[in-house]
C-alpha cells in the first residue's frame, strides 16, 4: 500500500504538535520545505478563554505548549512532519520533555479532520512499536490559542535560546530528501501474506542472514537499496564498500531520517540496531570505527531486509528524484 504525498485539492493543510517547550519545536517545523508557517501556541485546555504564558505554566488549566503547523501537502506529506516530530521528542515520557516537566509540556498531536487523524495513527502505530511505554496523546483538536508574541519565532530571534531538541535535527529537516508519506507500512496481515519467509523472519522477527550468502554481499552495481517492505529509500550504493564482514555495508544513509536506532543487548552484546523509519523494518546494526569504511562507520544490514533497483530502472520505479545521489 503506498500514501500519495502530494494530498488532495492544492489545499494547505494542518497539525497541532506538542512537544514540550514550543520554542524549539516551532522553529523545527519551520524548517521543513512545504511549511507554510508554524504558530505556538496553547491547546486542549479545559478554558474556551485563552490563557496566558504564566496560567499554562501553573500546570492547572489543562494546556499543553503546541505548535499549529500549516503546510502544503503538494510539497511535503503529513507523515514526513509527524515522524519528524516523533524524532524530537521521547514518546515513552508522557509528563513533559527534556527538562520541561509537567503536564503543559506533555507529548501530543492534534488534528482536526478524519483523513488527518488516520495518517497520525498510522504513523503513532508504528512509533508505538518502537517503544516499550508510549505516552503521546493523540487526539482530536478541543481548541488553540497562539502564544503571546514574545514566544513566536523564539529561536530565530534568539539563537542561543533554551531548546531541548538535538541541533542536528534542524539541518535534517532542511534537507529532507525522502517522505515517507509515499511508503506506508502494510498491516500485519498483509505482511504475512506478501513477504517471503527469509524476508518476513529477518524484518519482523529480528533474525539474522548468514554472512556471505546473500546476493547483496558482494552486489557493487550503480542503484539504490530501498525497504524489502515498502520500497522506502535507505541507501546509495555511492556509499556501499567492499567489507569482510560478509553482510552489505554502507559508510551512511541516503537520508538521515530514514532509519531509526534502537539499543540492542541481545545476545549478551551491547549493540545499535538500525530499523526503517516507514516500515520498522529490522535492517542490521550499526558499528563506528571500522577502518574499511571510509567514514569510520558500518551499516551492516541483512540483505534480505533490501531490495536493489539498479540505476537504469530508478526513474521507472519512482525514485527519479534520487538519481543524484547514486
Amino acid at each position: 500500500m503506498q500514501q500519495n504525498a502530494n494530498g488532495s485539492g492544492g489545499k494547505m493543510r494542518e497539525i497541532y504538535v506538542a512537544g514540550g517547550c514550543f520554542w524549539g519545536v516551532e522553529e523545527l517545523m519551520r524548517s521543513v520545505p512545504g511549511v507554510v508557517s508554524a504558530t505556538a501556541g496553547y491547546a486542549n485546555g479545559f478554558s474556551a478563554a485563552a490563557p496566558s504564558y504564566a496560567e499554562v505554566c501553573s500546570g492547572r488549566t489543562g494546556f499543553a505548549e503546541t505548535v499549529r503547523v500549516v503546510y502544503d501537502p503538494a510539497r511535503v506529506s503529513l507523515a514526513a512532519l509527524v515522524f519528524l516530530f516523533f524524532r524530537a521528542i521521547d514518546p515513552t515520557d508522557a509528563n513533559g520533555q527534556g527538562n520541561d516537566r509537567g503536564t503543559q509540556y506533555r507529548p501530543g498531536i492534534y488534528f482536526t479532520d478524519e483523513e488527518s487523524a488516520a495518517v497520525v495513527r498510522g504513523v503513532a502505530e508504528v512509533e508505538r512499536r518502537r517503544s516499550e511505554v508510549f505516552g503521546v496523546e493523540v487526539l482530536p483538536l478541543r481548541n488553540f490559542f497562539p502564544a503571546e508574541e514574545g514566544h513566536q519565532r523564539y529561536l530565530e530571534r534568539h539563537p542561543g535560546g533554551y531548546c531541548h531538541i538535538r541541533p542536528g535535527l534542524f539541518a535534517e529537516a532542511r534537507s529532507l530528501r525522502v517522505d515517507p508519506g509515499r511508503y506506508e507500512r502494510p498491516s500485519d496481515a498483509e505482511l504475512s501474506r506478501m513477504l517471503a519467509p527469509e524476508v518476513f523472519s529477518v524484518t519482523q522477527e529480528g533474525e539474522t542472514d548468514i554472512p556471505w550468502m546473500h546476493p547483496y554481499a558482494e552486489e557493487m552495481r550503480r542503484g539504490i537499496y530501498v525497504d524489502a517492505v515498502t520500497g522506502e529509500p535507505l541507501f546509495s550504493s555511492a556509499a556501499k564498500y567492499a567489507s569482510s564482514c560478509g553482510w552489505p555495508a554502507f559508510s551512511e544513509t541516503l537520508d538521515p531520517q530514514v532509519v531509526v536506532f534502537r539499543e540492542d543487548r541481545s545476545y549478551g552484546m551491547r549493540r545499535t540496531e538500525v530499523r526503517s523509519r516507514a516500515g520498522d523494518s529490522h535492517l542490521g546494526h550499526v558499528f563506528s570505527g571500522d577502518r574499511e569504511s571510509p567514514s569510520g562507520v558500518r551499516f551492516c544490514v541483512n540483505g534480505s531486509a533490501l531490495r536493489f533497483v539498479p540505476y537504469g530502472e530508478m526513474a521507472e520505479a519512482g525514485y527519479g528524484d534520487l538519481m543524484d545521489l547514486v
